[in-house]
């Protein structure tokens, strides 16, 4: 197993600092915890959609964007999610709100927690196309089991009837049951008028917003710190 391509390294290290055969089966037995550990937490990543480049360790604490550091690190603490409360992460294009979010993601996968990240317009059209092979009951019923559940680029666009009713049902079944993030480039109250039915509307993102942290992000877009150079 992966035991052995530490091996040759542990010994050495067991005869240099004269360890115990206790000592050292610790030291052995515990880099193959963190590899297991490791292995299993990029695989749930992965299952759940994540960009593997987008972590806190990938961060660009430079970029000249602001934002609450006490909210964030409260963010990354997972309470919001042990109390089944959700995250709004707004800002202009282009701060870093897709990589925040992933970045929570990630953490919580890497403490078992299931996760599913999605971008909100394939989100709908999926579920929507759902209903035209009598699917849309299954995937809805994954989308409420999961612990949590990051919707990424919100009210970019409007909403059609179909679209309106599967937010309002994510969001109602959703509440106080399990955590939601979503980033949007829009303020809350901006979405109300992107969808066809106010009433729905106006239930779930009061529902939504009542038991939402919220994080703005605003400065310079990082993609003009991309551009090619000659």
């Amino acid at each position: 197993g992966g035991l052995i391509d530490t091996l040759p390294e542990r010994l050495t290290l067991a005869k240099t600092n004269k360890l115990s055969h206790a000592e050292f089966l610790h030291i052995a037995l515990g880099d193959e915890v963190l590899r297991r550990d490791t292995t299993s937490a990029d695989r749930r990543a992965r299952t759940a959609g994540l960009d593997p480049t987008m972590t806190l360790a990938h961060w660009d604490d430079t970029a000249n964007v602001t934002y609450d550091r006490a909210m964030w690190d409260e963010l990354c603490s997972l309470r919001f999610v042990d109390a089944a409360n959700n995250a709004i992460i707004m800002g202009p294009v282009g701060v870093g709100k897709t990589f925040l979010a992933t970045a929570l993601g990630h953490i919580a996968a890497r403490r078992r927690t299931s996760v599913h990240f999605e971008r909100a317009d394939h989100l709908f059209k999926r579920l929507r196309v759902a209903r035209l092979d009598n699917s849309s009951d299954a995937e809805m019923r994954k989308l409420l089991r999961v612990d949590l559940l990051i919707i990424d680029d919100f009210a970019l666009s409007a909403f059609d009837a179909t679209g309106t009713a599967d937010f309002y049902e994510l969001v109602v079944e959703r509440h106080r049951r399990a955590s939601t993030v979503v980033t949007s480039n829009r303020d809350p109250a901006e979405w109300l008028s992107l969808m066809t039915d106010p009433l729905l509307a106006q239930s779930a993102v009061d529902r939504l917003k009542s038991a939402a942290h919220e994080l703005v992000v605003d400065g310079e877009s990082y993609r003009d710190r991309q551009r090619p150079t000659v």
